[in-house]
This record gives C-alpha cells, structure tokens and sequence, in this order.
C-alpha cells in the first residue's frame, strides 16, 4: 500500500501528464501546415470559382439594369413624343370637325335662303296667279253682271 500511496503522490506532484490540449511538438506545426494547404486547396477549388461565378452575376446585373434604364428611358421618349402627336392629331380632328361644321352650317343657310327665294318667288307667283285670277273673276262677274242687268233691263222695261 506505501508503493500505491507514493505512486499517487508521485502523479500529483508530477507537473502535466503528455499528450495535453495544446502540446509544442512536432503535432502543431504539421496542423499550421494542413490549415495552410486547405486554405490554398479550399481558395483554388471553391472560393475562386464562386467568386468568379458572382462576379459574372454581378456584371451581367449591371449591364441588365443599364440596359432596361436606357430602354426605360428610349420608352419614356416615345411615350412623350406619341402623347404629343396625339394631342396635335386631337387639335387638328377638332379643327377639322369644326370647320366642317360651320361648313355645312353655311351650306344649310344657304340651301334655306335658297329655299326661301323659291318659296317667295312660288308664293309671288301664286299670288299674282290668284291675282290675275281674280281679275279675270270680277272681269267676268261684271260681263255677267252687265248682261243679267242688261236683261233684267229689257225685262222690266219691256222692249
């Protein structure tokens, strides 16, 4: 049992058994190697070509968006220069539309002013018909009315 208890007490007082958490031998310097070469294996492998890859992405974003704001920008030209055609095309149909109107509001005056020469010149000879009509009337009520006096005349004088 003392060969136990000294062996114990031996172990205590030794300071740090090998093969601890961070030993300083050849170990460490061969991990700082594999870390090195993962790195670089890791970088060549992967990182270069992702990198590579979102670059490309990056590049081909861009020139997309510039691409559509100078389509946006060419469509906002167009927009405005349509929107401003179609507001002359608009004034020019209203002009259009206006003086064809006061076209056909000239040509209706004058097809009525025409309309009521004719009428006036119907009505004009209409009366001077009834006129002439008239006057053949009473030159002929006075004829009848000379010869029936004529013979109530001779009827009542007798001879």
């Amino acid at each position: 049992m003392n060969n136990l208890l000294l062996s114990f007490i031996a172990q205590a007082l030794d300071t740090e058994p090998p093969g601890g958490l961070f030993d300083f031998n050849a170990t460490l310097p061969l991990m700082a190697l594999q870390f090195l070469g993962l790195t670089v294996i890791l970088n060549l492998l992967f990182y270069r070509p992702i990198s590579q890859i979102l670059n490309e992405r990056e590049d081909y974003i861009r020139n997309s968006l510039t691409t559509a704001s100078a389509y946006l920008v060419k469509a906002d030209e167009l927009t405005n220069q349509y929107e401003y055609e179609l507001a002359e095309s608009r004034k020019n149909a209203q002009n259009i539309i206006k003086t064809a109107q006061q076209e056909a509001q000239t040509l209706v005056s004058n097809k009525i002013k025409e309309a009521q020469k004719e009428t006036d010149k119907l009505l004009d000879g209409a009366y001077q018909q009834l006129n002439i009509q008239k006057e053949k009337a009473l030159q002929s009520l006075e004829i009848e009315v000379d010869r029936l006096s004529n013979e109530i005349k001779v009827k009542l004088l007798g001879s």
